[in-house]
Order: structure tokens, then sequence, then C-alpha cells
């Protein structure tokens, strides 16, 4: 079973995280999913830290900071003090194991 971007971030934040939830929904009329502000698929609250991840493969990190850095609500995200992570996921073709790049756009 191949594992999606989200699922794998999951996995990770829950290691250290007390609290991780999904906030991107479903829009059944558009068809496609919604981020919460245009570009947060997972909040983790990590002690004093909340933490805001866009998850996705490690190809399209570079495209996801762009989105992010574009967004009309990053201003007010950063306001907030929150912490802004992209987690990008490859598999590693030799381990047959998933690979995480973080990157911190707060």
């Amino acid at each position: 079973m191949k594992a999606s971007p989200t699922q794998l971030s999951l996995k990770e934040l829950r290691k250290t995280c007390a609290v991780v939830q999904v906030v991107e929904k479903w829009n059944v009329h558009a068809r496609i999913r919604q981020d919460l502000f245009g570009f947060i698929d997972i909040l983790a609250l990590c002690g004093p830290d909340t933490i805001a991840v866009q998850s996705t493969s490690w190809a399209n990190v570079s495209s996801r900071a762009r989105k992010i850095a574009e967004s009309e609500h990053l201003a007010a995200v950063r306001d907030a003090g929150w912490k802004i992570l992209i987690h990008g996921w490859r598999k590693n073709k030799k381990t047959n194991r998933y690979e995480l790049k973080v990157q911190n756009v707060s």
C-alpha cells in the first residue's frame, strides 16, 4: 500500500507533537481538496509551538514554497507565531523507505 504525503507527515509529527490534525477538506461541489488558509494541510501542537504543515512530494517542494509565498494569508499566519513547514516525501528505491525533506518557510 502506497502512503500519501499527508499520511507520512501525520506519522512523523505524531512522534513529537501532542496534537496533530488534518485541516484540509474535500469540497464536494468543486471536487477538489482545499487547504486551510490556502496552504495548510496539517496543524500540530508541539509544546508551545503551533506548526502548520504543507505536505507534498519531494519534487513539488519548491512549487509549494512559491504557493505559500504568494498567499494572502501568509502574513497573518506568521503574525500568529506559527511555524510553517513544507514536508517533501520520496521513496528511496534502494532502501524502499520514505525520505523526508523539511523546508521551513516561517
